[in-house]
């Protein structure tokens, strides 16, 4: 593999940015400092160069709902994004519930994968009942983690024992915190939206109420429990008390929910319609206060592909979800950033540095000599607009689409390979 090096970037290094080159050799960071040279340049003046993004939630939908997404044109989407690493999530169809058909899946994300992909397992069969189904044998054939996202665990004694076995095979379980009988076919936050589009709403207390559960089971067990996509004030609060105990707590708050409420929320627009809801003004503060204090660890995008079809006829039919890789860090910068809500080293932390320490990769989310080279450049200087048309994703399902930003990702590494280039 040829010896590639950055030149002239803002290159984050040891929680600072410093202009300096960085020389990329058989995937790996072998060299930073000045006058650097190697057989191919990439000429990042005026740009930064961070440790790969980290994505610890997205739906890939391959194999079953191609249609959708599938794990090439999803990863490829995260490179677009400046991701090197995705967690994509077992709502597939199998769903690899045994050590075969995991591999099988882990085999798929490894032929078809743009970028590094790790697996998440099943707590239970087909992501719903109370079956558990056997991690060790899971982790053994390929699996990092186990979460039923897109379900929440309604049994208490069901989740009691997957956190005690996930904390026998040394697994962080994320869970996706939803009381089915509170959610009662919601679509929309309860509150104002709701009210004036004559819509099902879906109270907070749907969330925080198995999150409270499950931290007094955390505490108890030891598991290592990560909270998906947080959306409440009361959820933060919840958590921010549980670390201050020394429960065993890691949790992640999507883009969406950071930029956005459910007063953006001006007609029936499905691109809206997410799962958990877009909240209140006041819990969209609360999860940008928790983010500034560490009480939630990491961004993750929770990508959720559809198609048009999926998305039509407003919040009573459509689909729950959005696509995120493609747009997270440019909205994020653009909104967060050079609002001066949040320091660009914090993001970076928040979306590479942090989720490699929690997800123990220990060959990411750092820029190093020996590091594995994954690498994103961006481009803070340029405005650009997020036109669906550019989308890498098969899914075009995002409320972001027209916005001019900051931030255009420039290249993507992985291993030292150009994934994505601008």
């Amino acid at each position: 593999m040829e010896k590639i090096v950055i030149k002239n970037g803002t290159v984050l290094v040891d929680e600072r940015f410093l202009r300096t080159d960085v020389l990329v050799e058989n995937g790996r960071i072998t060299a930073i400092g000045q006058d650097l040279s190697g057989q191919k340049e990439i000429d990042a003046a005026n740009m930064i160069v961070v440790p790969g993004l980290i994505d610890a939630h997205v739906h890939l939908r391959e194999p079953g709902q191609t249609a959708k997404e599938d794990i090439a044109s999803g990863t490829r989407a995260a490179a677009h994004g400046g991701y090197t690493t995705v967690c994509a999530m077992a709502n597939v169809s199998p769903v690899p519930n045994c050590a075969a058909e995991m591999k099988k899946m882990c085999l798929l994300n490894a032929q078809h994968g743009q970028v590094r992909v790790l697996q998440y397992a099943p707590v239970t069969e087909n992501l719903i009942g109370e079956r558990l189904t056997d991690f060790s044998e899971l982790q053994k054939a390929g699996a990092f983690a186990v979460s039923n996202d897109g379900h929440g665990i309604q049994s208490s004694l069901t989740t009691y024992q997957a956190f005690k076995k996930a904390t026998a095979a040394h697994m962080m379980i994320a869970v996706h915190a939803q009381d089915d009988e509170l959610f009662d076919h919601g679509v929309i936050n309860q509150g104002p939206s709701a009210r004036a589009l004559n819509l099902r709403g879906i109270p907070a207390v749907s969330e925080t109420s198995q999150v409270a559960r499950d931290l007094a089971l955390a505490q108890q067990t030891g598991a290592h429990y990560h909270v998906c996509h947080v959306s409440t004030k009361e959820t933060v609060e919840l958590i921010r008390a549980a670390k201050s105990q020394g429960v065993n707590v890691t949790c992640e708050v999507t883009p969406h929910h950071l930029l956005l409420s459910e007063e953006d929320i001006l007609s029936d627009d499905s691109n809206y319609k997410m799962n958990p809801p877009l909240r209140s003004k006041e819990d969209q503060q609360a999860l940008i206060a928790g983010l500034l204090d560490g009480t939630i660890d990491i961004i993750a995008t929770d990508h959720a592909p559809h198609t048009k079809k999926d998305k039509a006829g407003g919040f009573a039919q459509a689909a729950f979800g959005i696509t995120g890789s493609e747009t997270a860090f440019s909205m994020l910068y653009t909104k967060l950033v050079k609002t001066r809500r949040l320091t660009l080293e914090k993001l970076v932390h928040a979306m590479s540095i942090t989720p490699a320490d929690i997800l123990k990769i220990d060959d990411a989310g750092k820029i190093l000599p020996g590091m594995r080279a994954d690498l994103a450049i961006f481009d803070l200087q340029k405005k650009h607009e997020l036109i669906t048309d550019n989308f890498l994703s098969k899914a075009v399902n995002s409320p972001f689409a027209g916005q001019s930003v900051w931030g255009e990702t420039v290249s993507t590494l992985v291993k030292g390979k150009i994934i994505y280039q601008r």
